[in-house]
């Protein structure tokens, strides 16, 4: 399931910004250039495309992403088909530019993914081909590997196919403009219809027992030298497309399951302990969670559209934790679940930004056309949970690096105030040492006492350290 979460600052504005990112950065070694010979390579690729011989440019597929988006993954198109629906999903064809063993990919295997970070994305693959010769730019021919999936009028999958084709996307849409156009009734009829989709598609996941965490992005802005951090809700709009996303992965696990070769996206159970925290952060937050109420009950109970219940959403992905990939060739992992969408799920839409999703998606062509898989991509599979799991770690670090950067600037002209907060978690050596969820600002902080922390407890606490250059923010038990 799609996890990658952007904070927005506005670091050009503010030196303390300016300069935190650099420090991240380098403190974390992050390659901030491509190599020469890499940026050589991209050029040359992006200058001879592998086009296929299919062409299915007749289908009016467009892009709807962030506005300033310009690695574009996937195209869409949906419609309906008798009682049922038709989606066409065109993914970006990576490996029509890169070949195995060429700068161009060593260089990707070394990075794993994207990093985001504010205003600094550093990027899976050089931009000439991420934000060019690759991307699902409108007006322009593309490789891409089409996914055609039928469903049924419960919106469950009945027909699955990939192929190479060539594609020309016709637009290039944002989610806040499309959303606009739904409200004030003015939308192309394909929205109602990804409506539709996107509806059935929830309710076959309710059914299933799974869980769609709406993450949230965080902003920071500066007003009047005043700072501030909030959580901006998501439209319906990324919710209906995510969906879309969320079927693909599954339509090509369930292929790889049947094909018994691939690599699936895989997460167990959560552990009741985590599931505990959670109920304390919703409590330190003022949310409601019945006891009777399970885990996804209380999720499907949040509403994205207020400012702590967004907070509580990002406090879910806690649970996300042991998320990983599972290679096989020839029998299924032991554990092949991800358990938060309860069902068979891959990564198989955003090659772009994920290097994994170009051996999945090569996978998956291969058993729709009834051939081996390329040996390039069956050789890459036992490596690459490991190579994923390095880069998910630095996404991670990077991403709450940048995160602390943000909460330590927006706190530190209200050192030595006092904060409504409640303590979630207490530190098995140290029980004066803890975790506090605050009420306002919605945020984690670490918080010590000279007395054990009462776990769970309505508590004051005292601002006593807010330092960008640190990256810190330190409470204290009033």
């Amino acid at each position: 399931m799609p996890t990658m979460r952007r904070i927005h600052l506005q670091p050009a504005d503010n030196a303390v910004l300016v300069q935190g990112m650099r420090d991240i950065q380098a403190e974390m070694k992050l390659p901030m250039a491509f190599p020469a010979e890499v940026e050589a390579a991209a050029t040359v690729a992006a200058a001879n495309p592998q086009l296929p011989a299919l062409d299915r440019t007749d289908i009016a597929l467009v892009t709807i992403d962030p506005a300033e988006s310009m690695d574009l993954d996937q195209a869409m198109h949906v419609e309906r088909l008798g009682d049922g629906y038709r989606v066409h999903y065109a993914i970006a064809d990576v490996a029509a530019f890169v070949s195995p063993g060429d700068p161009v990919d060593l260089e990707a295997n070394r990075r794993g993914e994207t990093l985001y970070g504010a205003n600094a994305k550093i990027p899976l693959h050089p931009r000439i081909l991420s934000e060019g010769a690759t991307s699902l730019l409108p007006g322009q021919l593309r490789p891409a590997l089409l996914w055609t999936i039928d469903l049924d009028a419960r919106g469950e999958i009945v027909t699955i196919d990939v192929r190479r084709a060539r594609v020309s996307s016709r637009a290039k849409l944002s989610y806040d403009g499309v959303q606009q156009l739904i409200d004030g009734g003015h939308a192309d009829p394909m929205w109602n219809v990804l409506r539709e989709i996107g509806e059935l598609r929830k309710q076959r996941e309710q059914a299933r027992g799974g869980i769609s965490l709406p993450l949230p992005e965080q902003e920071i802005d500066v007003s009047a030298g005043r700072w501030s951090l909030a959580f901006r809700a998501r439209l319906a709009i990324e919710d209906w497309n995510e969906q879309i996303s969320l079927l693909t992965g599954m339509a090509a696990a369930q292929l790889m399951v049947r094909g018994k070769v691939g690599l699936l996206r895989t997460l167990p159970e959560p552990e009741p302990h985590a599931i505990e925290r959670l109920r304390l952060t919703a409590h330190a937050l003022g949310i409601d969670w019945p006891a009777a109420r399970d885990y996804p009950g209380f999720i499907r109970s949040l509403d994205p559209a207020r400012d702590t219940h967004v907070a509580m959403l990002t406090a879910c992905t806690t649970v996300l934790r042991g998320a990983g990939y599972a290679a096989f060739d020839g029998s299924l992992p032991e554990q092949p679940m991800q358990s938060a969408i309860a069902a068979e799920y891959t990564h198989a839409t955003a090659p772009l930004r994920r290097l994994v999703d170009r051996y999945t998606g090569e996978v998956c062509v291969a058993l729709c056309a009834g051939q081996a898989v390329p040996a390039w991509a069956l050789a890459a599979l036992p490596g690459l949970p490991a190579t994923m799991q390095v880069a998910a770690r630095r996404a991670h670090q990077y991403e709450k690096a940048v995160l602390d950067l943000a909460e330590a600037a927006v706190m530190s002209a209200q050192v030595g105030e006092q904060f409504d907060g409640a303590i979630v978690e207490v530190s098995a050596s140290d029980p004066g040492k803890g975790i506090a969820m605050l009420r306002v600002p919605a945020i984690e902080a670490s918080v010590t006492s000279t007395a054990p922390l009462p776990l769970g407890a309505d508590v004051k606490l005292t601002l006593v350290e807010a330092d960008p250059v640190k990256r810190m923010t330190r409470f204290a038990l009033a």
